[in-house]
């Protein structure tokens, strides 16, 4: 006679390991936490100074020399 719902001993053992190695599994598919990505994504990363902006700029051509030395007096007296 076939026993419904008998599981054998490493079923209790596996079975919940398989089950947390899938979820595992999904959540890095769909690219992590969802609406909390953002945040993870950042921890680890420096964040950039207004005189790091100030200098991309600069070093872009978006502002010309002496506006970036006026801005760059701005930020470091203030």
């Amino acid at each position: 006679m076939e026993q419904w719902g008998y599981m054998p001993w490493y079923g209790m053992i596996f079975g919940p390991i398989i089950m947390i190695g899938v979820l595992f599994i999904v959540v890095r598919l769909m690219g992590g936490m969802g609406c909390m990505q953002g945040h993870y994504r950042d921890v680890g990363s420096k964040a950039k100074s207004a005189l790091d902006i100030l200098e991309e700029r600069f070093a872009r051509g978006d502002i010309e020399k002496n506006e970036f030395e006026e801005k760059k007096r701005t930020l470091l007296d203030g």
